[in-house]
């Protein structure tokens, strides 16, 4: 039987929309005419280009028809499915078979899509009760937008193909800016005293242990804490009330700055994330349970040093939304902890994690802390520690203050890909020296200027007449290249190598 063809014409649903513009649809092979897309509770008019009789539909469950003219069909949406559509002439012969396929409303979505993403180019199309996003998007937020609209047509069957039009690659820039500063001041004194019916120890760490019996007190041995750590310590032995005294005067004042900066940079693509460590792992052993009763020890590591991990997104509208989580951590052995003569160290960490909306090249200071910390001690002999003036020479006293400053500020730039060997590396300046700048210059590679006296000029005069070398641009003298025109030892200036060195060659 010939093929016949269809043509369908979008008439609008029977809750009054507007008529939308007309589609060609024609048989492939046999009796079949295409598809018929209806949303739900909406209708479309079918017409066909040559009389019908009778028109069978496969599941009016899914759909209605109503014929309204002997080449129009009205087909009403009831629910989400598929059917067929079946058209016979008047001598009860097959004149086409329309697939219906009833869904969400996607006529309506596209242009809502239209409206709320003017400048992307987002596709919907219906497969099954699905609805399936195409096209090219300018961002992943204009696709998180689209996918959202879509939801409300068809909540949990949308089906995500569209495409980012152009990816945008975005380099963070963290500055730790870490400043300690620290004051210390201790002032003891130690005294031993004896005669020849009494005998005392006065100062840090004052002890009686059970000593060989033949100590002036009984069975034991007078003794105090020995002085470590100080910077001055004076001792001396005099008599006085008929006593002998030894005494001794401790006295430390220590004063440190301490300044910590790193810069990490790391680069991401808008919508993923990226992760950067350059540090070190050191071991930390685990003890665990074994199934026969005892106890095995595991070893895990655990990661120190600068590292960095964000997430960035790239707004419509040009900001940059992005988490980020940035740590600087370095071993603190005054932290560590032994356990079953395994020592353990402890980490000074300074982190942060938070989500914070830059433009191209703005900085913002993510976290910051001002820090004060002050003790003092006293430790003396009662009463007689409390007398003015005299009194200093029965107690110890101490004090310590710290002060830390940090800022962490955060830099994010949108960037692009440049051209091989436009980047400068920290090994360009790092070249090998000849034997003139290593020997005579003191010169270990290219990047370190040589040896000058305190008033004088950075290059000696004995440098090769005319030559003045550029050590901070590589690219102008290649790595062991000799000077034109004989070079090396042949360009010195003898006379100025006896000025300067004292001695004639």
């Amino acid at each position: 039987m010939k093929a016949a063809f269809i043509a369908l014409a979008m008439a609008g649903s029977a809750l009054g929309a507007g008529p939308a513009a007309a589609q060609m649809i024609s048989a492939a092979e046999g009796v079949h005419a295409g598809e018929l897309t209806v949303p739900v509770n909406k209708s479309q008019v079918l017409r066909a280009d040559r009389p019908f009789a009778k028109a069978l539909i496969g599941n009016s469950e899914i759909a209605d028809v109503l014929p309204l003219s002997d080449q129009s069909l009205y087909v009403l949406g009831k629910t989400v499915g598929t059917t067929s559509l079946t058209l016979y002439d008047a001598r009860n012969r097959l004149i086409a078979v329309v697939d219906v396929m009833v869904g969400p409303d996607v006529t309506g979505l596209k242009r809502q899509l239209a409206q709320l993403l003017p400048g992307d180019q987002v596709g919907a199309r219906m497969i099954n009760d699905s609805i399936v996003l195409e096209g090219i998007v300018s961002s992943s937020i204009a696709a998180d937008r689209a996918i959202q609209v879509a939801e409300t047509y068809a909540p949990g069957k949308v089906v995500n193909m569209m495409s980012i039009g152009s990816s945008q690659q975005v380099m963070l820039e963290v500055r730790f800016s870490e400043v300690r500063r620290s004051a210390l001041k201790d002032m003891g004194v130690g005294l031993f005293i004896s005669d020849d019916d009494f005998a005392g120890a006065i100062g840090e760490g004052a002890s009686l242990t059970p000593g060989d019996g033949n100590s002036q007190f009984g069975n034991g041995d007078l003794s105090i804490g020995s002085i470590v750590d100080s910077f001055g310590i004076l001792t001396g032995s005099f008599t006085a009330f008929g006593a002998d005294i030894s005494a001794a005067l401790d006295a430390l004042e220590r004063k440190g700055v301490v300044t910590t900066l790193a810069e990490p940079t790391l680069v991401a693509l808008s919508g993923e994330t990226a992760s950067f460590l350059a540090g070190g792992e050191f071991p930390i052993p685990v003890a665990q349970s074994s199934d026969a009763g005892g106890s095995a020890i595991s070893v895990e590591f655990k990661t120190f040093g600068v590292s960095l991990a964000f997430t960035p997104t790239v707004l419509a509208d040009g900001v940059i939304n992005m988490i980020v989580a940035p740590e600087v951590s370095s071993i603190d052995t005054s932290a560590s902890v032994a356990i079953n003569g395994i020592v353990v160290p402890g980490l000074q960490t300074r982190r942060a994690m938070t989500t914070v909306e830059l433009r191209d090249g703005q900085s913002f200071a993510l976290a910051g802390l001002i820090r004060r910390d002050f003790s003092d001690t006293v430790r003396q002999f009662p009463i007689l520690g409390s007398i003015p003036i005299i009194g200093s020479l029965f107690r110890s006293s101490g004090f310590q203050r710290q002060d830390t400053e940090l800022v962490i500020v955060v830099t994010p730039r949108l960037v692009r890909p440049v051209a091989a060997g436009r980047h400068v590396l920290p090994t360009d300046r790092a070249t090998p020296p000849d034997e003139i700048d290593f020997f005579l210059l003191g010169k270990t590679d290219g990047a370190v200027a040589p040896i000058s006296l305190p008033g004088e000029r950075a290059m000696p005069s004995w440098y090769p007449i005319g030559e003045e070398p550029t050590p901070y641009a590589p690219e102008n003298r290649q790595p062991n290249q000799a000077p034109a025109n004989g070079g090396g030892m042949a360009k010195v200036n003898p006379g100025a190598l006896e000025k300067e060195y004292g001695h004639a060659l």
